[in-house]
């Protein structure tokens, strides 16, 4: 049994019949699914050090093996935020919105907008990386609610809920999805394994690279969730590329001021300095 069944198989256990930590790790053993043993102490030690509440999850592909922080937080479901605009970008090329990623779709129209960075006019590779909520807003508005949901069902994103608005679902609900869920997508495109065309995910990977190194490719996408939230959740989601191995991951912590949003990639980046993946 591949990854993504055992995260299919994960969340729909942990959903449904509200098992506990030591039953999931009984049914991963019996199963052999995956490497899937005890919370990582080092990812606990971050945590704890920096007075952090959160989960953090890594998948490692070429050993089949997750490391972990709360299981219960890793299988519970928030809203994406812009993390979400990973996947809106591919739906989006698939469905023919824009021919590709470099072409200008956005107009800035003089309205005022949260960030300097939002106005102007944009393609997908200036707009993901400003995380540009109204070209994203405009892009969604272009699918409609049909393609746009046609799209979350292939992916098998979370609850798939798009609910009454088209252009705000992502950020304050109802979709949600969980870290486990990020991360199986995440190690899927990571490999340009989704059922989409090949090229449309090379883009996406493509615009999605934050730093890139001569031993490793830190691909990556974060995102605040404050609307329509008790507590506001800041998510950092992607992968780490090597010479020979791939590394997906996901990570949300409980973040009420904008001054605590670098604690998402300070953890990321301690954590993979601390196995040799990054300097």
């Amino acid at each position: 049994m591949d990854f993504v069944i055992f995260i299919d198989v994960l969340f729909i256990i942990r959903r449904f019949f509200l098992v506990k930590k030591f039953i999931l790790v009984m049914l991963l053993f019996m199963f052999s699914i995956i490497s899937f043993g005890n919370e990582n102490q080092f990812m606990k030690e971050i945590f704890e050090r920096k007075g952090l509440n959160g989960t953090f999850v890594v998948y490692d592909l070429k050993n089949d093996k997750i490391d972990y922080y709360n299981l219960d937080r890793a299988n519970e479901r928030f809203y994406p935020a812009s993390s979400f605009k990973i996947f809106n970008t591919l739906i989006g090329l698939e469905n023919g919105i824009v021919k590709n990623v470099d072409e200008m779709f956005y107009y800035y129209d003089g309205s005022k907008v949260f960030l300097d960075s939002w106005a102007k006019d944009s393609n997908l590779r200036y707009a993901i990386k400003v995380s540009q909520v109204p070209a994203y807003k405009k892009l969604a508005r272009e699918l409609g609610k049909e393609r746009m949901q046609e799209g979350l069902n292939k992916l098998n994103y979370g609850n798939k809920e798009i609910g009454s608005e088209i252009d705000k679902f992502w950020l304050e609900g109802p979709l949600k999805i969980s870290a486990m869920e990020q991360v199986k997508l995440l190690n899927l495109l990571s490999q340009s394994k989704l059922p989409f065309k090949l090229e449309n995910q090379e883009q996406v990977k493509d615009i999605t690279i934050l730093e890139k190194k001569d031993d490793f490719i830190l691909h990556g996408k974060t995102g605040w969730a404050t609307d329509n939230i008790v507590v506001p959740i800041g998510w950092f989601v992607g992968w780490i590329e090597t010479s020979d191995n791939i590394y997906s991951f996901a990570i949300n912590l409980d973040i009420s001021d904008s001054k605590f949003l670098p604690k998402r990639e300070e953890v990321v980046r301690e954590y993979f300095k601390n196995i040799n993946v990054i300097k």
